[in-house]
């Protein structure tokens, strides 16, 4: 069964999309409809920015949604998923893909998201860690013993998973990790604490978007970041992606029970290839590539 996963935060690329811009007519379209809903370029930025200007959320996110989105359409019926799942992010990029949501919708949500993340970074400083080398219960119990805000974010394989939180609260969980034997224990470049409890004002104003956004039944399950179980059912869809902006992404999760259900090739849509990596630290046996024209 095929399986089809999107990307999040983190695999953009100067430069990304440009071929798809230049080689079809269906993707220049598409991307240009999304300047004016945007009401910038982020051709631009995406194409031709600096890697600094293609960091600030509010342009990374419909960036790379937008890449993963238009490659997918542009795939035509050469498109066929059994199950699709994407990483935080990339859940709206797989939705949109599935035809749960439509492109125009999916990138006003995703803007929406972006806005409202990066607003709730700044009402309070706070940031993530990746911590490489200790079992998910190590880490969990750690987190849960520090008295600051700091919780389990995103769980991408066996043996890494990131922590979110208040800056004194991962200064003082990354101290207590290494010295349970984290071999890596790494401070990372991040506005802010995404996927924690710090994020509830973001959520609050996405739920709004989401509860007035027009949701279709998707094509297949859609896979979701929030207990890595398959929907089909817009209800749960909806509350499960509100619940995902405080809640813990659960990769490792998600991957494993996609394997379970009879996941066997599994298909990056979008820039980059850091999911295939994590996929085959869950399985070195399954297939794994990147989608293409």
């Amino acid at each position: 069964m095929r399986a089809y996963i999107f990307p999040g935060q983190g695999a953009q690329f100067v430069g990304m999309g440009k071929d798809l811009y230049e080689t079809s007519a269906q993707a220049k379209d598409l991307f240009e409809k999304a300047n004016e809903i945007l009401g910038f370029r982020i051709t631009d930025v995406m194409f031709n920015g600096t890697d600094e200007d293609l960091k600030q959320t509010n342009v990374t996110q419909p960036a790379i949604f937008l890449h993963s989105v238009i490659l997918a359409k542009v795939l035509g019926d050469d498109f066929k998923p059994d199950m699709v799942a994407g990483h935080s992010l990339g859940e709206f990029s797989a939705l949109v893909s599935a035809g749960a949501l439509s492109f125009e919708d999916g990138l006003r949500l995703v803007a929406a998201r972006a806005n409202a993340m990066q607003k709730a970074c700044e009402l309070q400083p706070s940031t993530m860690a990746a911590i490489l080398g200790l079992d998910d219960f190590t880490v969990e119990d750690i987190c849960q013993r520090v008295s600051d805000v700091v919780v389990p974010a995103n769980y991408n394989c066996p043996g890494q998973l990131v922590i979110s939180g208040s800056i004194a609260g991962i200064d003082k969980a990354c101290e207590l990790l290494t010295a349970a034997g984290a071999k890596r224990a790494l401070k990372l470049n991040v506005g802010g604490a995404f996927h924690s409890p710090l994020m509830e004002a973001a959520r609050v104003e996405l739920e709004a978007a989401i509860v007035a956004t027009q949701f279709n039944e998707p094509i297949c399950p859609v896979y979701q970041n929030i207990d890595a179980k398959p929907y089909k059912d817009i209800a749960s869809i909806k509350a499960n992606l509100i619940a995902q902006l405080t809640g813990s992404v659960k990769w490792t999760q998600t991957v494993q029970k996609m394997l379970e259900d009879g996941g066997t090739e599994f298909i990056e849509v979008g820039p980059g290839n850091v999911l295939q990596g994590l996929v085959k630290k869950v399985d070195r046996s399954v297939s794994t590539s990147s989608a293409s024209l």
